[in-house]
């Protein structure tokens, strides 16, 4: 065992790789990881092509590996690391290498869309940990991840706020005693607008979120509520519940981030306010809670929460998320990257706001449906529902 493993163990810090670190999640977790640098210790970073702020990352933190997954930008850029500690890694096959390798422990997958299945499936594989702020892993291959992990001895952790929500409210009891869970969603900017009111809105304003900071992609699937349904999907999956007992309403504050009602009728819920390094730590340093960097509530400040129904007509995208998870099978894959695709296209001025359920509704009824789809399938299927998309005419 080489001598940085054997430091690594004896000062029981856990070993971190970041899929995804120089965005929103990515810099979130590094914020948790730097304050708890006792706790935890980041050993692999990756990114898709910001290697300006991955080289920056790498020279603060001296992870063991850096990766770039854009092979072609890897080989171009000044390959001169800051921290002589480093390796640079280039591709999947350099992502592989990080999230397979014996002395690593978590593994945060925090890649934007279907990309995120591949290291979470390779780490599952390997039987870590994996911390997961991916919705499309779960959405695309829910069923076959979660058999994966309990294969291997993997686990699957929670980084969404709203199933960071529900893992932690379950503790409250068993299982078997669940009702039903309560996701919940702050409206996007676009709360109490018409159908009429959206025909012409652009990609700036889409973007301006009312309450969270994150990435272009999942900014726009606040708007259009696809993140909802996403999390549908993704709870059905998770913690093995019938798409009936998954409800969704709409809390603005985004200070109740998910309730659990268990079947004696008790409701349990997680408050906190909107600061992503709270449900990020809580897969960190699971069991454990330890004091961290996330904002605290001033239960003097907070005066009134409030909570509406979802506008299904408005929204028709939540929809969608109900149907695939009853649906299952290939469903979630097409659903997932046909999304992922119009919102390319609608930040790119070539689509249309509201045509964004639209075309995943059409793309999902044109598709080759399997109710028991292999991997490969799932990508074949993925693949599918973008060039459908990318011929779409408004």
């Amino acid at each position: 065992m080489p001598p940085s493993s054997s430091r690594e163990m004896i000062s029981g810090r856990r070993r971190v790789v970041i899929l995804g670190s120089t965005g929103s999640i990515g810099t979130n977790c590094l914020d948790v990881i730097r304050a708890l640098g006792d706790r935890l210790e980041v050993v692999g970073l990756s990114a898709h092509a910001n290697w300006e702020l991955l080289f920056a990352q790498a020279t603060e933190h001296e992870p063991r590996w850096i990766a770039i997954s854009d092979r072609d930008l890897a080989k171009t850029i000044n390959r001169t690391l800051p921290p002589s500690v480093t390796r640079l890694l280039e591709g999947e096959t350099g992502i592989m290498e990080m999230v397979t390798a014996p002395d690593v422990d978590i593994v945060v997958t925090a890649i934007v869309g279907a990309a995120g299945l591949a290291g979470t499936w390779a780490a599952l594989e390997a039987g870590k940990t994996v911390a997961v702020a991916n919705k499309e892993t779960l959405v695309m291959a829910g069923p076959l991840v979660m058999d994966l992990a309990s294969r291997t001895g993997g686990r699957v952790l929670p980084v969404d706020s709203e199933h960071s929500a529900i893992f932690q409210a379950m503790r409250a009891g068993q299982p078997a005693d669940v009702e039903r869970v309560v996701l919940t969603g702050s409206g996007g900017p676009f709360r109490g607008k018409s159908a009429e009111e959206l025909r012409s809105v652009s990609s700036a304003e889409a973007l301006r979120h009312p309450t969270w900071r994150m990435g272009p992609k999942i900014t726009i699937d606040s708007a259009t509520l696809m993140n909802k349904a996403l999390e549908v999907i993704e709870a059905r999956w998770l913690f093995g519940l019938e798409p009936e007992r998954i409800d969704v309403v709409i809390h603005p504050e985004s200070i109740v981030h998910s309730f659990v009602e268990f079947n004696d009728g008790a409701v349990v819920a997680q408050l906190s306010p909107p600061d992503m390094r709270l449900p990020i730590q809580y897969a960190l340093t699971y069991p454990e809670r330890v004091p961290g960097p996330a904002r605290r509530l001033d239960w003097r400040e907070l005066k009134a929460l409030h909570f509406e129904q979802v506008d299904y007509e408005t929204f028709p995208a939540l929809q969608l998320g109900y149907e695939v998870a009853r649906r299952g099978g290939t469903c979630g894959a097409v659903l997932s990257a046909a999304n992922e695709a119009a919102v390319n296209r609608f930040l790119a001025e070539d689509l249309r706001f509201l045509d964004i359920p639209k075309v995943c509704r059409e793309v999902l009824a044109q598709h080759n449906y399997s109710a028991r789809p292999t991997l490969t399938e799932l990508v074949a299927a993925d693949r599918w529902a973008r060039q459908e998309v990318g011929r779409w005419k408004m």
